[in-house]
């Protein structure tokens, strides 16, 4: 197997979904015939641009979530930047755009990328692989499903017990785990989220952890500067007055 048996310590490197033809000089018409890895992807996954972006099948609430950030940050530099950067510094819509240029581009990283999928065993693999275990087990053919099958491994001196997956008939490395939701064995998986549409793993948790990070200061910047914002002009024209000339506050607010 390529994952996780004959080379447990060996990092998987699933590469990204080939978008390129392994053989260029081959004619039109057998290119026309041949398919890209990322078009007969087993999984349930979506892929825009030719393959360069992946995300999950639901990507609803991905949406709502770019649509509540954009929003947000766009109705405090509407109506709040302009005032503050002549009363206080004009530094503030400065760094309020690169904040959310980076909650952007983090969320954006997260969303797109490969999250650490584990490829299937091709069938050759997996009917090699069933006859191995079939001959270790001396299991013989019935009609229920076997019970959950693991491998021991020694990794650095110590024994590690690896899973099989029963979808993509391989041998799991460790804190690898199967997504039901994208239908795929992903390395290092964290969980599934739904507010970025794509799960966090090994290849994407990084820029996951750098879009909550950067999404929490900018979340703070901004409710600190509406409501600095409410209260200099409520000392000129009263505070009910001032919180109309801030609609900002609503989203923070909801």
């Amino acid at each position: 197997m390529h994952l996780g048996v004959a080379e447990p310590m060996r990092e998987c490197e699933y590469s990204q979904i080939s978008t390129r033809s392994s053989t260029p000089m081959e004619s039109p018409h057998k290119k026309r015939s041949l398919r890209k890895k990322w078009q007969a992807f087993p999984g349930r996954n979506k892929f825009y641009c030719d393959g360069r972006i992946m995300m999950a099948r639901q990507t609803g609430v991905f949406y709502l979530t770019l649509v509540l950030i954009v929003v947000t940050s766009g109705l405090f530099f509407v109506f709040d930047c302009p005032f503050l950067s002549s009363q206080l510094t004009p530094a503030i819509p400065v760094i309020g755009g690169v904040l959310f240029g980076f909650v952007l581009g983090t969320l954006l990283r997260t969303s797109f990328s490969d999250p650490g999928v584990l490829p299937r065993a091709t069938p050759d693999e997996a009917a090699d692989l069933e006859r191995q275990i079939d001959v270790a087990n001396g299991s013989t053919s019935t009609g229920y499903r076997p019970p959950p099958r693991t491998r021991e491994v020694v990794i650095n001196g110590q024994t590690v017990k690896l899973k099989y997956c029963f979808t993509c008939k391989i041998f799991r490395p460790p804190r690898a785990s199967h997504c039901s939701l994208c239908d795929n064995c992903v390395e290092r998986f964290d969980h599934h989220c739904p507010w970025v549409g794509n799960c966090v793993g090994r290849r994407n948790y990084r820029f996951f952890y750098m879009f909550i990070l950067s999404l929490s200061f900018l979340t703070i910047f901004i409710f600190a500067f509406v409501l600095t914002h409410v209260i200099l002009r409520s000392h000129s024209i009263g505070f009910l007055s001032a919180l109309k000339d801030s609609p900002a506050r609503y989203p923070l607010v909801e």
